[in-house]
């Protein structure tokens, strides 16, 4: 049984700013998540519900256009959604980086053009990830709301997501000695004695600092919390058996798990057809595994007899998720 709702878990974290939903597709992530939004908002708290999913569905959800920039969610005050542009995070993105790479070059005294190695570094798929991972961090350093809770993709491209601020700090501090270890090359050769500007360095430290801030958000527990959303299902449950452990390795905390689309047993009786008595049976199934599994079940949502859309439905789904 649950021993602590996802209620007391959020009253036990008061600071809690930064809350994440996932889980594999299809499960409700962006439901709970607008849920959870809406609820925090309630609490007297301005709040921004963003999606980090490429295939946003916020909007929808809303039954209003969220999509380029905060919108405030018409009927609840202190709520805002947000839908990043996922074209315009990766068209601003190739413009900083054909900036960067001329700078180099100019730097470096290479004539080559920088169009070729944009070209190259855009092509490549992590690169749409990489571009949304800077719009996240930089909605958390402005700090605009009092709380911010995020719709991710599907768990494996929201743990590449989540885990950018880990690699970026790897890749930089190789990238820093490398540097380092070249400039150091290079004044043992020189006959000046005068020590250059190196803005490429400087560029680096800028931006391992950018790192760290970002780490130190994703991996605070009184700040930060990621949840995951599963149906009374195997390949859901499978999903995030496979996962949890690896936030938790990356030191991203787990709020806990959600249960969604429950079907009301006290509905079915024997009269039921056989297809919803068979589903019920296979839900209990699965249910005794989620037990067994998740020691931190916060909240169990039940499968209603209509799609949750609008504020009305979220409002129903919020008396479940945070009973």
């Amino acid at each position: 049984m649950i021993t602590e709702t996802t209620t007391q878990f959020l009253l036990a974290h008061p600071q809690m700013k930064y809350m994440f939903f996932g889980g594999k597709g299809g499960v409700g992530k962006t439901v709970m998540a607008g849920t959870a939004a809406l609820w925090i908002a309630g609490q007297g708290k301005r709040t921004l519900l963003a999606s980090t999913n490429p295939v946003h569905s916020l909007s929808s959800l809303l039954d209003q256009n969220v999509f380029g920039a905060p919108t405030a969610v018409e009927g609840v005050p202190n709520l805002w959604a947000y839908e990043i542009d996922t074209k315009d995070t990766i068209e601003k993105s190739k413009v900083e980086l054909t900036q960067k790479i001329e700078w180099f070059l100019k730097y470096a005294d290479i004539k080559t053009k920088a169009d070729e190695f944009v070209e190259s570094a855009t092509m490549n798929p992590a690169f749409e990830e990489s571009a949304m991972f800077e719009n996240m961090i930089d909605l958390m350093f402005e700090d605009e709301y009092d709380a911010y809770v995020f719709d991710t993709a599907p768990t494996a491209n929201a743990r590449r997501l989540l885990g950018m601020s880990s690699v970026y700090g790897m890749w930089v501090n190789k990238m820093m000695q490398s540097r380092e270890e070249a400039r150091s090359l290079k004044e043992l050769l020189s006959y000046s004695r005068k020590k250059e500007e190196d803005p490429l360095m400087d560029y680096l430290v800028s931006f391992r600092e950018r790192m760290e801030r970002a780490k130190s958000l994703l991996t605070d527990a009184e700040k930060t919390a990621f949840f995951f959303v599963t149906l009374p299902e195997a390949l859901p449950i499978a999903v995030i058996k496979r996962f949890i452990n690896w936030f938790q390795e990356f030191g991203i905390p787990v709020g806990g798990v959600v249960v969604n689309m429950l079907i009301d047993k006290e509905a079915v009786d024997e009269n039921a057809p056989e297809f919803v008595r068979n589903r019920v049976a296979m839900q209990d199934e699965y249910m005794e595994e989620i037990w067994r599994s998740f020691p931190d079940v916060r909240a169990l949502v039940p499968l209603f007899e209509r799609e949750v859309r609008g504020v009305e439905m979220l409002r129903r789904t919020a008396e479940h998720l945070f009973p």
